[in-house]
C-alpha cells in the first residue's frame, strides 16, 4: 500500500502562491495571508499566465529584426519583484479577476534581463484603495456627465446656503447633444455642510486624458496601414474615423478624478500603500525607459500601447484593459 504521507500535486495556482510566499518570506519573516488573499494570490496567476501567453504569442509575431530575444515566459519573470507586489496589491483587495480593479503589464528590464510585471490601477482600484485608506471618506460619489441639453446649475456653500450642492435636470434623454463637461459631489449624510461640489469643463476633463489614449476608446483619426507587396513593408496608406466609447472614456475620467480627490490618511498608511505608491513610480520609470529607447534606437518598445511594424514604423493601438489581462504590449489603462 502506497504511503498516505505522499504529497497532494498542487495546482498551478496553488504553486504560484506557495512560490508567492516563498519569494516574499526570504529573509523577512513568516507571511500571514488570509484564505481569501490567498485566493486573490491564485487570480493574479490565472490573469499573469494568460498575459504572459499574449505577449510571448505578440513577440512571436514580429519580424526577427524588431524581436526581442528574451521569450516573454514565467521563467524570465522577476519573481522577487512579482511576489512583493502581488502579496501588496492582495492585502489591499485588488482582484484582476474582476474588471477594472488592477491591470498587469509586463515590460523588459535591460538591467536585469528579466521581464518585470508593473501593476496598474483601473478606476475601480483607485476607489477601493481611496475607501480603505482615505481620510473622511464620503457616504456616496456621485460622477455624472453634462450634456449641452442638459440643466445644470452649482450651488456654492454661503450665507444662505449651508452646504454645497447642485441642480441637475436631463431635459431630453434620448438626444443629450454634445459633451460640454461633468462634475463629481462627494456626500455626506451625516455632515451635509462638508459636502463638496467639483465641476470640470470639457477642457479640464481632456487635460487628464492619456498621453496615449487609444482612438480605439476615444475615438477620432486613426492611422490605416497596409503591406507593400513589393517591399512587404508596412505603410501608411490613409486614415480612417473611429467611434470608439468616447462617453464611457469621459465617465470614467471623472470617476478617476472623484476618488483620486479622497484625501489619504495618513495614519492609515501601511507596508502596502507604500508598496503601491513605488509601483506607480514603477510604471512612469517603464514609460520613461521605452521613450529613452525609442529615441535612441528608432525602434519602439512596446509599452503604452505603441506597437513597431515590421517595417519600424509605429501606429498606436490598445487593447481593452477592462475586459481581458494584458501582455508586455500593453500600456497604462483607463
Amino acid at each position: 500500500m502506497s504511503t498516505q504521507l505522499e504529497k497532494k500535486k498542487l495546482t498551478a495556482s496553488e504553486a504560484f502562491t506557495v512560490k508567492v510566499m516563498s519569494e516574499f518570506g526570504s529573509g523577512v519573516g513568516e507571511l500571514a495571508l488570509t484564505n481569501f488573499q490567498k485566493r486573490l494570490v491564485g487570480n493574479y496567476f490565472v490573469a499573469l499566465d494568460s498575459a504572459l501567453k499574449i505577449a510571448e504569442d505578440k513577440r512571436m509575431k514580429k519580424s526577427e529584426k524588431y524581436r526581442d530575444n528574451l521569450p516573454v515566459t514565467w521563467e524570465n519573470v522577476n519573481m522577487q519583484k512579482l511576489a512583493r507586489d502581488v502579496v501588496a496589491c492582495a492585502r489591499v483587495g485588488f482582484d484582476p479577476a474582476q474588471k477594472n480593479h488592477i491591470h498587469m503589464v509586463p515590460f523588459k528590464n535591460n538591467s536585469t534581463s528579466k521581464y518585470d510585471i508593473t501593476f496598474v490601477e483601473g478606476y475601480r482600484g483607485i476607489e477601493l484603495k481611496a475607501i480603505k485608506y482615505g481620510l473622511n471618506v464620503p457616504d456616496a460619489v456621485i460622477v455624472e456627465i453634462v450634456y449641452s441639453s442638459d440643466e445644470f446649475r452649482s450651488i456654492k456653500k454661503d450665507s444662505k446656503n449651508p452646504y454645497e450642492g447642485y441642480e441637475f435636470r436631463v431635459t431630453n434623454d434620448f438626444d443629450r447633444g454634445d459633451i460640454v463637461g461633468g462634475f463629481y459631489y462627494h456626500v455626506y449624510s451625516q455632515a451635509p455642510e462638508k459636502n463638496r461640489l467639483v465641476v470640470l469643463s470639457l477642457k479640464d476633463i481632456m487635460k487628464r486624458k492619456p498621453t496615449y489614449a487609444s482612438t480605439e476608446f476615444w475615438g477620432g483619426e486613426k492611422d490605416v496601414w497596409e503591406k507593400d507587396p513589393d517591399t512587404g513593408k508596412n505603410r501608411k496608406t490613409g486614415t480612417e474615423t473611429v467611434d470608439g466609447w468616447y462617453e464611457k472614456m469621459v465617465w470614467k475620467t471623472i470617476y478617476r478624478a472623484a476618488y483620486s480627490d479622497i484625501t489619504i490618511d495618513s495614519q492609515k498608511i501601511d507596508d502596502d500603500y507604500l508598496r503601491l505608491s513605488q509601483m506607480e513610480g514603477d510604471v512612469e520609470q517603464a514609460r520613461v525607459s521605452a521613450e529613452i529607447a525609442e529615441n535612441a534606437n528608432r525602434q519602439t518598445i512596446d509599452i503604452d500601447y505603441n506597437v513597431s511594424n515590421d517595417d519600424g514604423a509605429t501606429s498606436q493601438t490598445e487593447l481593452n484593459l477592462d475586459d481581458i489581462p494584458q501582455p508586455v504590449a500593453a500600456g497604462v489603462p483607463f
